[in-house]
């Protein structure tokens, strides 16, 4: 396999050098060494690299861009899996309560621990 045939099949398969590298279980040095010409992968690689084009790009391991993408606070508000739990909660009585039970083990931001000031 050739170093463009290398960059053409993360091409179609979108993904990053890393992510490949991740899939393949294998160092994104060696991918980008690849690419560069400077190594060759092995058979065995062209096989898994072969297999993958097969499968598409739901076989590759994905890895998080940027920030957490977890919301907190008034972000929180454009997530729609908020909308839908707080649907469930006020369809089901008894989803409610776990949840209320749940929620005693959490601060309320509304009315946060007073600090020993004397």
């Amino acid at each position: 396999m050739l170093p463009q045939d290398i960059k053409k099949l993360r091409e179609e398969l979108s993904c990053t050098a890393r992510e490949l590298a991740d899939t393949l279980k294998i160092d994104q040095l060696t991918v980008l060494a690849w690419e560069k010409g400077d190594l060759f992968p092995t058979r065995r690689f062209v096989k898994q690299m072969q297999a993958l084009r097969k499968q598409g790009s739901d076989s590759i391991v994905r890895i998080r861009r940027g920030r957490s993408r977890k919301k907190t606070g008034m972000a929180r508000l454009d997530d729609p899996k908020l909308w839908e739990l707080v649907r469930k909660l006020v369809e089901h009585p008894e989803l409610f309560d776990q949840v209320v039970k749940l929620a005693d083990h959490f601060e309320d931001p509304a009315h946060p621990p007073k600090a020993d000031g004397g």
